[in-house]
């Protein structure tokens, strides 16, 4: 019993670390590859959105940018779960959600609550769980933050909440540069 329980939990362990691996890598060939923008300056900001995240969906549910446009997105957790707020395409936000849920696995990520001090830590291969991309925001509920984002040529963005079932539920919109 207990070498059958040990082989189960390092097949486990080992497939937690080969698609920890694979998302790392996929997000970070997904970014390279789909140029969505770059942090902004405040000093460049032509105008401000407000964002509401609630449980499943956000407020407004898309959004339209003039391509090389400067927006601060001011982000709310109007919910009572932790959510994302994140710019990508389809292809990122599907790596990242693998990410996403190594930190649901981890403990780091708790329905309601995060435990900040667990996404410091080494996850294997010099992976961390910190979630500070400057394209995204991870809230418990009742925070608030901001992004300041200019955006690239015209492409095929999304915003979205890649909690684990959270994207699979809804809570997405699309971004239309022009």
């Amino acid at each position: 019993m207990k070498k059958t329980l040990l082989s189960v939990t390092a097949g486990l362990l080992a497939l937690l670390v080969v698609s920890g691996v694979k998302a790392s890598v996929g997000h970070d060939q997904h970014a390279a590859a789909a140029p969505i923008g770059q942090p902004g300056k405040a000093s460049e900001v032509t105008r401000t959105i407000a964002i509401s995240m609630h449980d499943n969906y956000f407020e407004p549910e898309s959004l339209s940018v003039s391509d090389g446009e400067t927006v601060r997105f001011e982000i709310t957790n109007q919910g009572a779960l932790v959510h994302e707020f994140n710019i990508g395409t389809a292809e990122m936000h599907e790596g990242h959600q693998a990410e996403m849920l190594m930190m649901v696995q981890h403990g780091v990520l708790k329905g309601d609550k995060l435990d900040r001090s667990m996404m410091e830590m080494d996850m294997g291969n010099g992976q961390t769980m910190k979630h500070d991309d400057p394209n995204s925001v991870l809230l418990e509920p009742g925070e608030q933050s901001e992004i300041i984002w200019t955006f690239a040529k015209a492409a095929d963005l999304q915003f979205a909440c890649n909690v684990p079932g959270h994207y699979q539920a809804g809570m997405q919109g699309e971004i239309s540069v022009q």
